[in-house]
């Protein structure tokens, strides 16, 4: 007869259960609030704009806290690993959604053309004959209160004109994430299984939930995580209060309430004032996080970022600069992800050979019966999902080929961006306003395209003008979680995208009521709608013909990722990684460049000095620092918000 514990250990362990999914439920118009209040309504420390966010690490925290308190009142009340982890990965998308790069981006798209139409700009004629004006919110009564504030979404009239508009633009953003879902179905065996990606930005939340964090000689346990966790804690309060009580000196944050110092401003002389913009921050996490990072990546970010600098700097100096846009960074970034897609392709393509033979019922060394869907399953996904998105794309007004080679473009960008988290855990991948539609019309030209498929462009600009709250990565990263707690992929993908279904339609309503609150007009400083229709408004009134040059710049930024991708191939000693040469082309770098360069010193020298066993010794400080920074940074955003109170932006 078996014992109770030999029966207990032979039970698969699960993370979708009706606990879990009904925590997801209860937690995610929550944590939409939250993001949407710290995004938008105060502007300020932003966790969608990087790869490990420190919301969802810090709610993670305060459930597995209180987890372990039920484990000793009710034990089988508890939470098990899984479905803690499950609630992390949901709110992570749900984050993704709400976040700085989606929604909070297309909600102001819905009203602006119609709120900001007037006879000096000819919107009424110039954009409104193109748009479906049922997909959007036209009548001043309604959208007036967003802009004012001082109301509530909660009237039924309000509530009958946006809830048939909220849900078409969830169910396309439901298909956007559901093709993603298929593509990682396929990708995923690959990746974790076969060549073993490490997943950095996933480590953290491991390390919380894991059952020996909180053993004699687990992380909890550590005197280095709680020397890392104080000083970083430490930091964050005094700098929070300095920004009340300025006679209280800051640590190591020169820029009054924030955590970086521009020293752009002390360059003045031509050509090296070029350089623009450069900051000097200082964020404990972002070396934490550094530690988990390849170090010739940590080399290559500070390499990269100042040659970008440099780039410019010459174009002043040869007096290039006549072109404002030269040299066409956006355009070799878009050059540098395309290769490194490709790449990924390439390097998988007999396994891809053996995805398409299984899904075609031909013989297949390949076992799918317990990935999150069979092959064949994702395969068809694919097909009918962006079978639906162009025809989407094509009712609004946008020609059929041109949506296919769209969405082609924007899977292939999301395609890089999770592989390279899933390889390197890179903590930014922003790529600001080098969407498919500013590259198509920047190559072929905005006189290339008519009305109607300009129009589209714009109002598809809100999930392309940077690729910062990617839901994409955080749901491959959500697999590996269930991976590592051995739980059924196939459950996890279904409660993923019913679940990031319903995160889709929270976020659209935590932003509403928070709007009709304070007003867009006052209390959001976001431009969003002025971006996407501005720009249209300049495609249609003066038509620019194609560039050579923006083509080529291309071409030049795929050329140099595949030259250094092969020097890094062909020479083990070779310093530079290709995808930093992707990474550090945009504005979020100007931020972590710092840190990440402290990461490169740090960890050479504990490796050069302690060897591998010093620097795993070494990590639970590291993890200090991070963890230090987010709850303590959490808990005084949390302050400010209950108080209605600015508070130190310890992130941006």
């Amino acid at each position: 007869m078996k014992s109770v514990s030999s029966e207990l250990s032979s039970v698969q362990p699960r993370a979708v259960t009706w606990r879990s999914v009904l925590l997801c439920l209860l937690l995610l118009p929550v944590n939409a609030y939250w993001v949407v209040q710290m995004e938008v309504v105060r502007y300020s420390a932003h966790p969608t704009t990087i790869s490990l966010l420190f919301n969802t690490v810090f709610e993670l925290l305060v459930l597995t806290l209180l987890n372990r308190a039920v484990r000793r009142i009710a034990p089988g009340m508890a939470l098990q690993r899984g479905e803690l982890l499950l609630i992390y990965a949901v709110l992570c998308i749900g984050s993704c959604m709400a976040g700085h790069d989606m929604l909070q981006v297309f909600v102001p798209m819905l009203t602006w053309a119609f709120r900001h139409a007037d006879s000096s700009n000819n919107w009424g004629n110039l954009i409104h004959p193109h748009l479906k004006t049922h997909l959007f919110i036209t009548d001043e009564r309604i959208y007036k209160g967003y802009y004012l504030g001082n109301d509530t979404i909660w009237r039924w009239e309000y509530i009958q004109a946006w809830l048939p508009v909220t849900l078409v633009w969830t169910l396309f953003v439901t298909t956007l994430f559901f093709v993603m879902l298929c593509i990682n179905a396929i990708l995923r065996k690959q990746w974790t299984d076969n060549e073993r990606l490490t997943y950095p930005i996933v480590q953290l939340p491991l390390q919380i939930t894991s059952e020996q964090a909180f053993e004699r000689r687990g992380l909890f346990r550590n005197r280095l995580f709680w020397i890392g966790f104080l000083l970083a804690g430490a930091i964050d309060t005094i700098n929070s209060l300095n920004y009340y009580y300025p006679s209280i000196p800051t640590v190591l944050t020169p820029g009054f309430g924030q955590s970086f110092q521009d020293i752009g401003i002390y360059v003045t002389q031509k050509p090296w004032n070029a350089i623009g913009w450069t900051p000097v921050s200082f964020y404990p996490f972002m070396i934490g996080l550094g530690m988990f990072l390849p170090l010739d990546f940590l080399f290559s970010c500070f390499f990269f970022y100042w040659m970008w600098k440099m780039e410019r700097v010459a174009a002043v100096a040869m007096a290039y600069d006549q072109d404002p846009r030269f040299p066409y960074t956006e355009n070799q970034s878009f050059g540098a992800y395309l290769a490194f897609c490709l790449f990924s392709v390439w390097i998988s393509r007999h396994y891809l050979r053996d995805v398409l033979r299984r899904a075609l019922g031909l013989p297949s060394p390949l076992d799918d019966s317990q990935e999150p869907v069979r092959y064949r399953s994702a395969l068809l996904g694919i097909l009918l999902g962006v079978a639906a998105l162009v025809g989407f794309a094509s009712y609004l007004g946008m020609t059929w080929w041109i949506a296919v080679l769209f969405f082609f473009m924007y899977f292939a960008l999301a395609l890089a961006i999770t592989r390279m988290r899933a390889e390197l855990g890179t903590p930014v991948h922003d790529l600001h306003f080098t969407g498919p539609e500013m590259i198509m019309t920047r190559v072929a030209g905005s006189r290339a395209f008519d009305a109607q498929n300009l129009t589209v462009f714009a109002l598809f600009f809100w999930f392309n003008r940077a690729y910062r709250s990617h839901p994409m990565p955080h749901a491959l990263e959500g697999l590996k979680l269930a991976e590592q707690t051995r739980t059924s992929y196939r459950q996890w993908h279904l409660a993923l995208l019913f679940l990031g279904g319903f995160a889709v339609f929270v976020a659209f309503w935590a932003i509403l009521h928070l709007m009709y609150d304070y007003g867009a007009q006052g209390k959001s400083r976001m431009t969003f709608g002025a971006e996407s229709f501005n720009q249209l408004n300049t495609w249609l009134k003066t038509p620019q013909p194609g560039k050579f040059a923006e083509l080529m710049a291309i071409w030049v930024g795929f050329g140099i990722a595949f030259l250094l991708q092969w020097l890094r191939i062909r020479l083990p000693w070779w310093p530079l990684h290709p995808l930093a040469f992707a990474v550090t082309s945009s504005w979020e770098i100007n931020l972590v460049w710092g840190p990440l360069f402290l990461a490169w010193v740090f960890k050479s020298l504990i490796l050069r000095y302690g060897g591998r066993n010093g620097f795993h010794r070494a990590l639970p400080f590291f993890l200090g620092l991070m963890l230090g920074q987010f709850v303590v940074g959490s808990l005084w955003n949390i302050y400010g918000i209950a108080r209605e109170l600015p508070t130190y932006q310890f992130w941006q």
